[in-house]
């Protein structure tokens, strides 16, 4: 893997027509075949964690994902290595404490 430093980013996947939770798991399961390969290539790439969108019958309609990168571009290098989607990127901010409940 390389020496640069990694960012944080955000990736928005937007999934139409919607999916189920075990194709979504798929989809999981080649994302992680991916990292390895771009980071064989010599790419630094992190995966942290993803949150899962779903409409009112359950069925996947997106993904929010944290992931740390050297590159946007690594990002998208995994995304066409996996056949997943990418809607947007963004570089992620600190995040926003709320109140104790």
């Amino acid at each position: 893997m390389s020496d640069r430093e990694l960012t944080d980013y955000l990736i928005l996947r937007e999934i139409n027509p919607p999916v189920t939770h075990a194709e979504r798991e798929r989809a999981s399961e080649r994302s992680i075949a991916a990292l390895g390969t771009v980071r064989d290539n010599g790419t630094g790439i992190d995966w942290v964690e993803s949150e899962i969108m779903t409409n009112e019958d359950d069925m996947v309609t997106g993904t929010f994902c944290h992931f740390r990168a050297e590159t946007e571009e690594a990002l998208y290098e995994h995304a066409d290595c996996a056949g997943i989607p990418v809607s947007r990127v963004f570089r992620r901010g600190s995040p926003v404490d709320g109140p104790d409940r």
